[in-house]
């Protein structure tokens, strides 16, 4: 690999599956590094969207895709959607090669897979891309492992420290894990990264996504409406009537601009965990929306770093810190599939992450800033915790542990573990 690429936790992912399998699939945002990261697995490289060659691309794609698919092995085809017909043209290349690591491939939205005529199930398999968490982008030492925690969740952490100041946090999440932020020379410049990935979905790639004309002040109004509900459980409706307090649109058209949005991996669902605990109060399990990355959420607001130095914006800097969290969480844990729900009843008692990992193991984790929020978030653990122990026939958690942006880690009395998200990995 070239000694300028930042290494990504999805390259041993990369590597492996090209061991495995016919061909890998990259997913994730425009802008998060897909395409850098393909090429250094790939031997040979189809750039779809090349404007001197998308004409004859397309014209190959139509007339004899196979052709588009000659060149050195694992072959790198970026942005593949541009040509749905070689999705199926990969998979019966993998058929009749019968080898691994042939291809791969990258897309920045969700495809409409009613155009392809097979999912590729046994040929094809899909990998997540994020942006970079705070381990890739050098902003977290890493001093803690989150999946060393799963597999020894008795380690001491009393001592470890962060080297991230309370100001460092609030600029990394306004900048993004955007890898583009990283080559910037100056602050402003790297701050601006998120604005322009604003501008783009809302002016262009809100509509190219299916060719349907949508109206970019409406996806901005819509995004700063879920910005301002960010990792809360707003309901649908609340987000449609404070978008029709601007606009005139229907229920129907509000929800294409939604489901846009989530194909473009701009936003996605958080979804409930509702565990038999035998709790006296109900299970909210409806979906928390928040987005693919936290500097999204800033560029919606129109905030900077200094917004959060009072008061006031330390609070709705809470929300901002959560989804951080949830996108660094969720990089850390791809390799066992991880998957983030979270955890609220009907008494108000709640858990911002239940990190569960594929082979069942879980952990309870919450996300605060403050000597209060972090005696709150304990409470909660403890609380929910307790009622775990009690059934049997639900799994204890590995480990209860609070992410914060101080500088110290350490295990609380009680067991819970404190740990500021610029030492973990």
């Amino acid at each position: 690999m070239s000694s300028k690429y930042l290494k990504r936790k999805i390259d041993e992912d990369l590597e492996k599956y090209l061991q495995m399998i016919g061909a890998v699939l990259i997913i994730g945002p425009k802008w998060c590094g897909k395409t850098t990261t393909g090429e250094q697995h790939a031997k040979s490289i189809l750039k779809l969207q090349d404007p001197d060659n998308i004409e004859s691309y397309l014209m190959w794609a139509d007339i004899q895709p196979s052709k588009l698919l000659e060149g050195e092995k694992p072959r790198l085809i970026d942005e593949w959607q541009i040509a749905p017909v070689l999705w199926d043209a990969v998979r019966t290349s993998v058929d009749n090669v019968s080898s691994y690591g042939l291809y791969i491939l990258t897309g920045s939205t969700i495809v409409d897979e009613s155009k392809i005529m097979h999912t590729g199930t046994g040929r094809i398999h899909r990998l997540i891309m994020r942006p970079m968490s705070l381990f890739e982008s050098g902003d977290s030492n890493g001093k803690i492992s989150l999946m060393e925690l799963f597999d020894n969740p008795e380690m001491d952490i009393n001592g470890i420290q962060s080297d991230l100041t309370m100001n460092e946090l609030f600029f990394v999440a306004c900048r993004g894990g955007w890898p583009n932020t990283i080559t910037q020379n100056n602050d402003e410049g790297k701050l601006m990264v998120a604005y322009n990935y604003l501008d783009n979905i809302c002016d262009t790639d809100i509509s190219t996504i299916d060719n349907i004309k949508r109206d970019s002040d409406k996806v901005r109004t819509i995004l700063h409406s879920i910005a301002r509900n960010n990792s809360t459980l707003v309901k649908n409706k609340t987000l449609l009537d404070d978008v029709r307090a601007n606009f005139d649109i229907g229920e129907t058209t509000f929800y294409s601009y939604i489901n846009a949005l989530k194909r473009l991996f701009v936003i996605e669902d958080i979804k409930g965990w509702a565990p038999n605990i035998r709790s006296k109060t109900a299970m909210r399990t409806g979906n928390k929306k928040v987005f693919i990355d936290p500097s999204i959420a800033v560029a919606a607001l129109n905030l900077s770093p200094k917004s959060f130095d009072t008061p006031d914006g330390l609070k709705t800097f809470g929300f901002i810190f959560e989804n951080l969290c949830i996108r660094d969480l969720s990089v850390y844990t791809s390799s066992l599939k991880g998957k983030i729900r979270y955890y609220h009843d009907d008494a108000g008692t709640e858990i911002d992450c239940v990190v569960h990992l594929r082979d069942g193991r879980y952990a309870l984790i919450e996300c605060k800033l403050g000597k209060k929020k972090i005696e709150e978030g304990a409470k909660n653990l403890l609380k929910i915790n307790k009622l775990i122990e009690k059934n049997k026939e639900v799994r204890n958690p590995e480990f209860l542990a609070i992410l914060t942006g101080g500088k110290f880690a350490y295990t609380r009395p009680d067991g819970v573990k404190v740990i500021p998200i610029g030492c973990l990995k």
